[in-house]
């Protein structure tokens, strides 16, 4: 496990897993780091670390290593993550363009059989494990050449960030929306997410007319690419894919722009950014500052990302698995914090 492939030669096939599933290459694959306390309700097991200690967590696990875990936040997606390969090996089966998801865990060895046990259970094809006993996994993420990480720690988060790796915090809703089995479903803010924080700054120091004024005097500038675009641009390669095969409305990957920006006063910028870097978002929704939750709702994404917690949180609260990137100005923000703030047209 966690060992990479190397490339068949000219006469050998693709090699395999023991599932008869093709190994992506590193290169090649979309890499998804995520932690055991994201794929997995881990709640119980965290609770004895913090109160009795890393001797009784690692016994407790032990003890029930026979018994799964329940899914976590980020089980709804890895399965989507995973529908999707399905359908990538129907049109391409010499392919290796697929998701790749690798279990990121500080958790000891002792662990190791408890959370194969549960990935199995679930029929999970989880093939890559990375366990640093205590240490850090982030080191490890670009040899695993992870396009994306996800955790519920927020400072390994933003230890990945400063690598220059995609990440963001998961969040777990009280009570989870059901969503689609067959379609991925990815949405995205914009300032500081897919784009730079440049706009924002602007929005911060000098108010929200200034920020209109900045936005239609630039609108023809682009935007500096943020944290999440690699990702973004990621998922638009394995689109392309099914587009090639005449199935662009039948993709099993979507993805959507949710942003507090308006359309008229300040989305020109945005939507030329985007096009300038050739990618394509299937559903823009320029919300000119009313609450993301109610259309996240309606949308049921697997996993949608903002640097404002007061957007996370008014996600959360509608059933949507939110993640929080910190980047940027506007971090440290809560929802109770913003009530009763002008947020009319704000960027985000």
């Amino acid at each position: 496990l966690g060992r990479w492939r190397s490339p068949p030669t000219p006469t050998q096939k693709t090699q395999t897993s023991e599932y008869g599933r093709p190994n992506p290459k590193p290169e090649n694959a979309v890499t998804i780091g995520v932690s055991a306390r994201v794929l997995f309700n881990m709640e119980t097991e965290q609770q004895i670390y913090e109160r009795q200690g890393l001797e009784e967590y690692i016994k407790y696990q032990v003890e029930h290593e026979t018994q799964p875990f329940t899914p976590g936040p980020a089980f709804s997606f890895v399965k989507a993550l995973e529908a999707v390969n399905a359908q990538l090996r129907e049109l391409y089966p010499e392919s290796e363009e697929l998701f790749d998801v690798v279990l990121m865990t500080n958790n000891h060895a002792y662990v190791g059989l408890r959370l194969i046990n549960t990935i199995n259970h679930h029929q999970l094809f989880i093939e890559r494990f990375c366990m640093t006993g205590g240490n850090s996994p982030i080191g490890y993420l670009k040899a695993y050449h992870t396009n994306l990480y996800l955790s519920a720690d927020p400072v390994k988060v933003r230890e990945a960030l400063e690598e220059g790796i995609a990440a963001a915090t998961m969040f777990t809703p009280e009570k989870m929306a059901e969503v689609s089995e067959s379609q991925l479903r990815v949405a995205f803010d914009g300032d500081a997410v897919l784009f730079s924080d440049e706009s924002e700054r602007i929005y911060k120091a000098h108010g929200l007319d200034k920020f209109f004024e900045h936005e239609k005097a630039h609108e023809n500038k682009l935007l500096d690419h943020g944290p999440l675009k690699g990702f973004l641009e990621a998922l638009g390669k394995l689109q392309k894919k099914f587009y090639g095969k005449g199935q662009r409305m039948e993709c099993p990957i979507r993805t959507y722009l949710v942003t507090a920006r308006s359309a008229a006063s300040s989305g020109t910028r945005a939507l030329k950014t985007l096009r300038s870097w050739g990618l394509e978002i299937d559903e823009a929704l320029f919300m000119a500052g009313a609450p993301k939750g109610p259309m996240l709702e309606k949308i049921r994404p697997h996993i949608f990302f903002d640097d404002q917690m007061f957007h996370v949180e008014g996600a959360a609260e509608m059933g949507t698995v939110a993640c929080h990137v910190p980047y940027g100005v506007a971090q440290g923000v809560t929802k109770r914090e913003m009530n009763g703030r002008e947020t009319s047209s704000a960027p985000k």
